[in-house]
């Protein structure tokens, strides 16, 4: 019998306690995935003022109270209050000092560095104490599980700072990339706050990119193992500097300790037997609570329900990408289809606006929702028939399990993180169970969206689509023992 592993797992935000990104739904769901395969696993987070202490019983912990933290000339003092993940035995806590962490869920803050050197100082704060914690906690982990640029000073730390402590002799890192877009970008001004990185900044040294701090770079650099979210976007990333946003050279550097783990979905939560949020549930052999769900998110968005219209439901994050780009040039010829479209998504302003333009121009057939909403999420996802995902990139495919899970057919564009999980729908052999577009033009998506509603129509090879959509596997459990399979190469 293999050892048991105790594991030290860090995310900036984890569900359900705050939200800002499919990164929190990982971390709310993977830790208890692993503790329920009786491992010894704790997950770190910052507390947030957003936080509810008293919805989710947070308790203080005495021994944890004022600990002395150096965040370059300044000392700081950490405090720590735990919790548990809900309907779990997995331990969370939350490392804080005097409300410094402010931020509002479900806040983009969460995700980027916009706020310049006050960020920086806060992720310093928060990557440093937890060394000092652990210490006084006489926790031992044999590892670190870091996530996302937010942590990736951690493996910094470890070794350098810390390099001699003989109470992390033991310790290995794994840093998992989930977010390849915001990587924590600085001026090289908070230096000073980062101790013994003044040797590390110099021209394509370990934590400069392009001559500023950058530190995502600086987790990969450092840390024993790097995995991102399936095995084609580990190899796409290391073959195209789009996909890793840059990062190609160092991912290279790293070949060796370089994977691909795809992501799962917590089905105590993502389950239309049995989902809360959602008015009527179904399962794969019943639809007739799909029908409902959808009749209810189109009279409740103020469209009008007709059955044999599909709705197309889809979830951006409304920044500056090239996603964004194609379906806005595709949506003159989308509204000429027989559909009805929900689009979910928050952002940048100019994209607000637009969309608002367009869901005047197209009333009775686009609705636009302008926020991210976790409930919404899950209704779109009962509520539509077809879901697009039309990313050229593509770090994540929360949205794609959650949509399949729901029996809500995926149009995706054919690119690594997406295409894993999706077998194409085979017109001659009737296979697969979802539809796929390789060149990524405004027109390859309008035409593949086009025969995805030409066979909604056909509602015996429909309904054999949705059932084998929901019956796939998307549950952790799988996933969580890759994970333990990658922690255990890591301890010999």
């Amino acid at each position: 019998m293999q050892p048991k592993i105790k594991i030290m797992y860090i995310s900036s935000e984890i569900a359900p306690f705050v939200k800002a990104s499919g990164l929190a739904d990982v971390a709310g769901a993977l830790p208890k995935a692993i503790k329920n395969m009786n491992h010894d696993i704790r997950v770190f987070t910052p507390k947030y003022t957003s936080i509810n202490e008293r919805k989710y019983t947070l308790r203080e912990v005495i021994r944890l109270k004022n600990i002395e933290v150096n965040v370059g000339h300044k000392k700081m003092k950490a405090n720590v209050k735990s919790a548990f993940l809900p309907d779990s035995k997995v331990q969370v806590y939350f490392v804080d000092t005097d409300g410094y962490f402010s931020e509002v869920a479900n806040s983009s803050h969460l995700l980027t560095q916009e706020s310049g050197s006050h960020r920086a100082e806060q992720l310093v704060f928060f990557n440093r104490s937890l060394f000092e914690v652990l210490k006084i906690l006489h926790w031992q982990p044999d590892i670190i599980h870091c996530n996302d640029w937010q942590t990736a000073l951690i493996p910094l730390y470890l070794k350098t700072i810390y390099q001699a402590d003989s109470f992390f002799s033991k310790t290995s890192i794994l840093f998992s990339i989930h977010n390849w877009a915001d990587q924590g970008v600085f001026e090289k001004d908070i230096l000073p706050l980062i101790d013994n990185s003044e040797t590390l900044f110099y021209p394509d040294g370990p934590i400069e990119f392009r001559e500023k701090i950058n530190f995502l770079k600086t987790g990969i650099v450092f840390s024993d193992t790097i995995n991102t979210i399936s095995k084609s976007y580990a190899k796409e990333a290391l073959r195209s500097n789009e996909l890793s946003f840059g990062l190609r050279a160092e991912l290279r550097k790293r070949t060796d300790d370089f994977c691909g783990i795809a992501n799962g979905i917590d089905y105590t939560i993502w389950n239309p037997e049995t989902d809360s949020l959602i008015s009527h549930h179904y399962t794969s052999k019943d639809l007739a609570g799909k029908v409902a769900n959808k009749k209810n998110l189109i009279e409740t968005q103020g469209l009008k329900f007709n059955e044999n219209i599909p709705v197309v439901g889809t979830i951006f994050s409304l920044v500056d990408q090239k996603e964004i780009d194609i379906f806005i040039g595709a949506l003159d010829d989308l509204m000429k289809l027989d559909l009805q479209c929900i689009i979910l998504g928050k952002g940048d302003e100019k994209y607000h606006q637009i969309f608002q333009r367009a869901a005047k121009k197209y009333q009775g057939k686009l609705c636009v929702i302008p926020k991210l909403d976790d409930q919404l999420i899950h209704q779109i996802a009962a509520g539509s028939d077809l879901f697009l995902i039309p990313s050229r990139v593509e770090p994540s495919g929360l949205n794609l399990m959650y949509s399949m899970r729901y029996g809500a057919i995926p149009i995706i564009h054919e690119t690594a993180g997406l295409y894993d999980a999706v077998k194409k729908y085979d017109p001659n052999t009737k296979r697969g169970y979802g539809f796929v577009f390789s060149e990524f033009s405004p027109e390859s998506l309008v035409n593949t969206t086009r025969q995805a509603i030409e066979l909604y129509h056909d509602k015996s090879t429909w309904n054999k689509l949705i059932e084998r959509a929901m019956k796939l596997d998307f549950s952790w459990d799988r996933s969580a023992e890759k994970y333990i399979e990658l922690y255990y190469n890591l301890l010999t």
